[in-house]
């Protein structure tokens, strides 16, 4: 397992309320799963996926990422864990604005021990090829599109190896076309082996994932295999035609 997380709470303490995001949440995800989770606003989704990334430690309850105990683990161990096992990616791509694309890809590579710089930037533009972008890899953020910005967000996921991937809300800030494109690449991701969870509140990119968690109120509520996702190539094929 990636991902065996058992009768996880998490507590959150405001004044004198304490306020329950997580009620004994237990969930297991695979090698190879591509998982969506979907909640209204405040639903536990955000906490759950900040528990998934070791950002934050349950209150009850355990997690082991890979087969490591994270309420074992110190805030250093954490950064370690995050660093070889876990790639992000955010709604708004949080690339650094003046900085290249291929130093943005490299950055994550740059915390990891015993790399050298020539390494690196091998690394770096492995995984800008990944994902389409080696011709654009000089560029800085402004210089390009919001779904080549986000492919660059994907590379700098990739860049060392992790064995899953948390995608927060990705399309959130991309038209429907862009959307489709991004969802196509985490397919091909997937295709390749990489584990994915990503938060989504739009059912139709949901619909992309091969299993999909509805929560509410800090439980997971349904927890269905999807058959046969959508296919984003063949939609992005769909649209290439109506638009001829």
């Amino acid at each position: 397992m990636v991902v065996t997380i058992k009768d996880v709470n998490k507590i959150y303490t405001m004044g004198d309320v304490q306020v329950a995001a997580l009620r004994g949440v237990t969930l297991t995800i695979s090698k190879g799963e591509f998982v969506a989770i979907m909640g209204a606003s405040g639903s536990g989704k955000s906490t759950l996926m900040n528990i998934i990334g070791c950002l934050d430690k349950p209150t009850h309850g355990t997690y082991h990422l890979i087969s490591e105990n994270i309420g074992k683990l110190n805030r250093t161990e954490l950064a370690s864990l995050r660093n070889r096992h876990i790639g992000f990616v955010f709604q708004n791509f949080n690339l650094i604005p003046r900085t290249s694309a291929l130093e943005n890809v490299e950055l994550p590579v740059h915390y990891r021990h015993g790399v050298s710089s020539a390494e690196a930037r091998r690394r770096a533009i492995h995984a800008l090829e990944k994902v389409g972008l080696a011709q654009r890899m000089h560029h800085v953020p402004n210089q390009l599109s919001g779904g080549q910005q986000q492919r660059v967000a994907i590379a700098r996921a990739l860049v060392n190896e992790p064995e899953l991937i948390l995608a927060d809300e990705p399309t959130g800030a991309l038209d429907s076309a862009t959307s489709i494109e991004i969802m196509a690449l985490f397919q091909e991701l997937n295709t390749q082996g990489k584990t994915i969870i990503l938060v989504t509140h739009e059912p139709d990119i949901a619909h992309y994932a091969k299993r999909v968690l509805r929560m509410r109120d800090g439980l997971v509520v349904s927890d269905q295999l999807i058959a046969e996702p959508r296919c984003a190539r063949e939609d992005l094929q769909l649209q290439a035609g109506e638009h001829e």
